[in-house]
């Protein structure tokens, strides 16, 4: 017998799912996502919140919106899927804004400098994040015509606008997230790569440095290539050089390879894309936004195998879902909203990725592993698109289809300009209670530093459930060495620093070949990595086809978001 998606819809929705959450997920949804009244104490519990969120973006729906309500919250609520921060916050309030992801446009004069940076305000009191692109600032020193003075250089208009994020909370509950991008043909190239090395400098910002296939070409033949706004050239390995010193030592900047982002532009007609969203993983145009989703992937594990018809379902009710988060958001600018709706882009990706290969006894840095990595990836795009083609018959394709990417390619129209992407699922994966993003699992024990002034440590919930399958008790589990727990988890067991360079490069590489924005992924190396493991990392990333990266040396900083911690040093119930 045939039984249709939407029948199944019904019935799943109907299930009585249990909501169950470790008690750090519970501290974070308290501290930064239940309602509070005007003294502080929380107006809703995790279940309510749940409740409201798929309430909200089921409001859209023209036909059966309490039979999509029931199918978003039996998602969220059995942490098969969770929507970026914005959304659980706001959804349902009055001006809620929901998306974690703008691009805001810097050009050339102190009138648009000054208007981004009350774009930017505005947007990060909303909750959501920014990315710019400062490589249309003329150089320092360079001649200011209006007052016959010299240019302060992009520099020193980064450090204005992390002064200003400094002062403005997200929404009151989260500090404001910035992407700097600047192109590595700029004249102050060298000074921008350095600004984060003291630690004490653009301490809400993320640097990139927008790399181009002539410089990469450069590097490559050991040549030289032009600067912009000169006849001047460097040499590119010298540059790169610089690059990868500065990483090293503190974990900025990192790469985007700007011609390949824009090779594979779904809008190449509405102009390039210069920047990205705070963690690199959404390339987007001047003022344009996009809305996030992660599916778990730990919650389709079955013995030996994959619950692909659930995931399935799953990837289609998850881009309804996004859909419906563009016509249910309050947008901070009238511009955002413009771009927003005529391209639709939203972003559905994984987390869980490593707790799922723990299950199914596959060490992260394998073959198997980047096998199952792109096997998942491509599954979900396949049906992530395939969905977005039947909201198109139903609600009618994104406005700026003709002459896009997929038009060009004879793909039947669309409803989303793009449908999937990576994002690293920092506090969402917490409340899911699973790896994040695609990383593999940081360490058996860990610190979290996520709460201002307030560290959770925890086991890591996929190792306690693997050691439970094996016989050991939780309280076994916490006296256990690091060792001991390798042993008893086997070959398995692939602990952040225990994977080589190209191991994660090749993990990242092997999703963004799936995906239509980017990855976000952190190369995490040991203390002990050397420079030569930071080029290679870059390198070989620009080989694979990889859009950007990041990589991050342990204890390379002062204070870093997790640490490993010792037995002694974890919450026996976590």
């Amino acid at each position: 017998m045939c039984i249709a998606v939407h029948d199944i819809i019904d019935v799943m929705a109907e299930r009585r799912v249990r909501l169950s959450l470790t008690p750090n997920a519970k501290l974070v949804l308290s501290k930064r996502y239940l309602w509070r009244d005007e003294r502080g104490h929380a107006v809703e519990s995790p279940t309510e919140l749940f409740r409201r969120v798929a309430h909200r973006i089921a409001s859209t729906e023209r036909v059966g919106k309490k039979k999509w309500e029931n199918a978003f919250f039996e998602m969220m609520v059995a942490g098969r899927f969770l929507p970026n921060s914005p959304t659980l916050m706001n959804a349902g309030r009055e001006a809620g804004q929901l998306s974690a992801c703008f691009v805001l446009p810097v050009e050339d004069s102190l009138e648009s400098v000054f208007d981004s940076l009350k774009a930017a305000a505005q947007i990060h009191q909303s909750g959501g994040g920014t990315g710019f692109s400062f490589s249309r600032l003329r150089p320092k020193g360079a001649r200011v015509k209006s007052s016959s003075g010299v240019a302060s250089g992009p520099v020193s208009f980064i450090r204005v606008f992390d002064m200003a994020t400094e002062t403005i909370k997200q929404g009151g509950v989260r500090r404001g997230a910035n992407m700097a991008v600047l192109g590595v043909g700029h004249p102050d190239i060298s000074e921008f790569i350095s600004v984060k090395r003291e630690f004490k400098e653009l301490t809400n910002f993320n640097i990139s440095v927008g790399t181009t296939r002539a410089f990469m070409e450069a590097v490559s033949a050991d040549g030289l290539y032009q600067l912009d706004f000169s006849a001047e050239e460097r040499r590119a390995r010298q540059v790169l050089d610089q690059l990868v010193d500065a990483a090293w030592t503190c974990g900025d900047p990192g790469l985007v390879f700007l011609d390949r982002i824009n090779q594979l532009n779904p809008t190449p007609r509405l102009g390039p894309m210069e920047s990205t969203n705070p963690c690199g993983e959404q390339p987007l145009l001047p003022f344009e936004s996009c809305n996030l989703g992660s599916l778990n992937l730990s919650k389709y594990g079955l013995e030996g195998s994959f619950d692909f018809a659930l995931f399935r379902l799953d990837i289609r009710r998850a881009v309804r879902f996004l859909d419906n988060v563009i016509e249910c958001n309050h947008y901070p600018l009238v511009e955002s909203e413009r771009v927003t709706r005529s391209n639709r882009k939203i972003g559905l990706g994984v987390m869980g990725l490593a707790d799922l290969l723990l299950f199914l006894q596959i060490p992260y840095d394998s073959p198997e592993a980047r096998r199952w990595g792109e096997l998942l990836m491509s599954f979900l795009d396949r049906e992530a698109k395939a969905e977005s083609m039947r909201l198109a018959v139903e609600r009618g394709a994104f406005k700026n289809w003709k002459g896009s990417l997929w038009d060009r390619l004879g793909y039947p129209k669309m409803r989303n300009a793009t449908v999937s992407t990576v994002a690293p699922t920092g506090t969402i994966s917490m409340i899911a209670g699973c790896s994040s993003g695609i990383e593999p699992i940081f360490a058996a024990r860990f610190e979290r530093n996520v709460l201002d002034g307030e560290s959770l440590r925890e086991i890591h919930p996929a190792v306690q459930r693997q050691l439970r399958r094996l016989g050991v008790s939780v309280q076994a589990a916490l006296e256990l060495s690091d060792a001991e727990i390798g042993i008893r988890l086997g070959a398995a067991w692939s602990p952040a620093f225990s994977v080589g360079v190209e191991g994660h490069v090749r993990m990242q590489a092997a999703f963004q070949r799936h995906s239509d924005s980017a990855v976000s992924k952190t190369i995490n190396l040991p203390m002990t990595a050397s420079r030569d493991d930071v080029r290679k990392a870059y390198l070989l990333a620009y080989e694979l086809g990889c859009k950007g990266i990041t990589i991050y040396r342990d204890r390379s900083r002062p204070a870093q978001v997790l640490v490993a911690t010792a037995p002694a040093n974890v919450c026996p119930s976590c």
